[in-house]
């Protein structure tokens, strides 16, 4: 196939790229490389998709709407994988605004570039953060998800919206993912493994929110992605059991779904931060602080629906996840 990326030269863009090119597919990989954070890795996990011929480099905004507009014209893919987002639940806080250009105006336009050139399946990533204020465990897409507690996961809940809009207007075929903290080697920096693997091994301490208390689904990267790539695979239709009497927010009359994809198995911050000590060899100094505003304490997905609709099993347990980040880590910054 030839499949769109956008985000591609960010962690999870960048490994479900390779992935599709290690198979055979085609990758059309989109990125405005923007300085969230460091660009220079953003360039090495792009150099390693360029490593294959069926590669293509697009340095475009999706808040651009010629630009993706001509993008759908010219390339043609047959389907879309929507990773391009700003990220980050605190930072969303601090510029709410990079939230709308990217979330909400840049999901539309990828939408209308759907509906006009035929895309056989538009898959896009939610995230767990859309549970907001929920506290019934496991967190499933079976359950109202009204509540935010951030810009960031309002953003996430209106491409939702959005996208049901465009599977029930125009028989888009559309599946959003609702991620769950997902780490591995090639992360992002700004997330608490990269942070504290970086402040250990420089002797600085560590803040740990909400006290250590913090319960979290972590799901590790090439899990993440076999589960992206399988939905990719699998393309939604309508519920024939959906019900407006009695509507299952997971589900659609419209050719639309909802998954979580998760560990399925959370794990708590301080025995996070135990397993992280003990492959780097050393004991961190940890600044307890209260809760954040806009997180929440908990998450856990219930990947049931997934299992049963593609066989999806996550199969890494957070040692063997954290000791490959570290090994990773330490190779590529020579530490």
């Amino acid at each position: 196939m030839k499949v769109l990326v956008t985000g591609a030269a960010g962690f999870i863009g960048s490994a479900l790229s390779l992935r599709l090119l290690a198979r055979g597919d085609e990758v059309l990989g989109v990125d405005n490389l923007n300085d969230y954070y460091d660009v220079g890795l953003k360039k090495m996990r792009l150099a390693r998709c360029a490593a294959y011929p069926g590669f293509t480099d697009l340095r475009l905004d999706i808040a651009d709407r010629d630009g993706i507009a001509k993008l759908f014209a010219v390339h043609r893919p047959q389907r879309v994988v929507n990773l391009a987002a700003q990220a980050g639940v605190r930072y969303s806080i601090e510029n709410p605004h990079a939230y709308v250009d990217s979330n909400v105006v840049g999901f539309v336009n990828l939408l209308e570039g759907c509906r006009h050139n035929g895309i056989e399946h538009f898959v896009y990533a939610s995230s767990s953060s859309v549970y907001g204020a929920n506290t019934n465990m496991p967190f499933s897409v079976h359950d109202n998800v009204d509540h935010p507690m951030s810009l960031y996961a309002a953003s996430k809940k209106a491409n939702e919206l959005m996208a049901h809009t465009y599977s029930s207007l125009y028989k888009l075929p559309t599946t959003g993912l609702r991620f769950f903290t997902v780490y591995g080697p090639w992360g992002r920096p700004d997330m608490a493994l990269f942070l504290f693997t970086r402040a250990i091994l420089e002797g600085r301490p560590i803040d740990v929110f909400n006290y250590g208390r913090h319960r979290r689904d972590f799901t590790y990267i090439d899990d993440i992605v076999e589960g992206v790539i399988r939905v990719l695979d699998r393309v939604p239709e309508s519920d024939a059991d959906w019900s407006g009497d009695k509507p299952d927010p997971g589900s659609s009359y419209a050719p639309y779904r909802l998954y979580n994809i998760g560990n399925n198995q959370p794990v708590e911050l301080m025995h996070y931060i135990e397993v992280l000590e003990a492959c780097l060899g050393r004991k961190a100094e940890k600044n307890l602080l209260p809760l954040q505003a806009g997180d929440v304490p908990d998450t856990y997905a219930d990947v049931s629906d997934l299992m049963r609709d593609t066989g999806y099993m996550p199969a890494t347990p957070v040692e063997e996840g954290i000791r490959r980040f570290v090994d990773w880590y330490r190779e590529f910054y020579k530490v």
